[in-house]
């Protein structure tokens, strides 16, 4: 897709927020080292952070070994294990802070945001089996149905972390935010979407090798959820998708073979928007009616 076509597709807000992004990253940000990255990241999030909701209890805490943050609104019946996008290289606690307690504050659900650990020090599964311990410590410590969620390689894990753990925790639901679950790269939006803002086809092949310390795995779910054979026995399943992403279609992939397999799964695009848009949606209105969505469909979820 042409950078004219994303100029029809792409509003004038949602442009704005593009170039804000990329103005916290330097010309040469190719060349960083990964502490580099982090520190780019870090300061760009933080620029995009909001202040915390009223009312909810905020602390850090180990789950299973794992460094987690839990946001406690009054009265939370529900528990949602929620795992932070940043490509399995960058981003944390911090990084995510505002969009777990804003998801805390209005659906009253308890969140638990695990700090998995990064590549390329740590190379797969070490950030899944970090999410499998603290989902399995927070199910013991707090009781009932987990939901899982994440956005973008935490979309991935939340997924895989479903496939593994079905049939031994019990879970009401996922919800999957602009998900990277291992679709086929040489067609569809991986190649329509390519050369997108905000996350390009070949972004997303340098954090897999980051990741894998090499080539990926070819038939691992626990690495990519849509390398499964089995699509069974899963939770409900809404999946988000931005149009304008190179992952647009693997929400989409993944929902049909959760229905094929007798399941339920929604996908949902979100028109004209672009990866990473959670950061958006206190000045985006597009990012802002998405996240609303977000945040019904949750409720529903419980």
């Amino acid at each position: 897709m042409s950078q004219s076509d994303y100029q029809k597709l792409i509003d004038g807000p949602t442009w704005a927020f593009i170039r804000e992004t990329e103005r916290w990253y330097p010309p040469d940000s190719v060349g960083l080292t990964i502490a580099g990255q982090r520190e780019v990241y870090d300061r760009m999030c933080a620029a995009f952070r909001q202040p915390r909701p009223e009312g909810l209890g905020v602390e850090d805490h180990s789950m299973g070994g794992v460094p987690c943050r839990i946001y406690t609104p009054k009265g939370a019946q529900q528990t949602m294990m929620y795992f932070h996008g940043g490509g399995f290289v960058v981003g944390g606690l911090d990084s995510h802070d505002d969009v777990c307690a804003e998801m805390a504050a209005v659906t009253g659900f308890r969140v638990v945001s695990a700090d998995y650990r990064l590549s390329p020090e740590h190379v797969h599964p070490a950030a899944f089996d970090d999410c499998i311990a603290a989902t399995r410590a927070t199910a013991a410590d707090y009781g009932g149905a987990l939901i899982l969620a994440g956005d973008s390689a935490g979309g991935a894990l939340a997924a895989s972390v479903a496939h593994a753990l079905r049939g031994e925790l019990a879970l009401n639901g996922m919800l999957l935010i602009y998900p990277g679950l291992g679709g086929d790269r040489t067609t569809g939006s991986y190649q329509t979407h390519a050369e997108a803002p905000m996350l390009t086809l070949a972004d997303t092949e340098y954090y897999e090798k980051i990741r894998h310390g090499g080539p990926a795995p070819e038939s691992d779910p626990t690495a990519s959820a849509l390398r499964d054979t089995d699509f069974s026995g899963l939770p409900p399943v809404v999946a988000f998708a931005a149009e304008c992403d190179p992952l647009a279609d693997d929400p989409f992939t993944y929902a049909a073979k959760v229905r094929a397999a007798g399941g339920q799964a929604e996908a949902l695009l979100d028109e004209g928007l672009v990866h990473g848009w959670l950061r958006a949606r206190h000045s985006v209105p597009r990012a802002r009616a998405a996240f609303d969505r977000i945040l019904g469909r949750l409720k529903a979820l419980a």
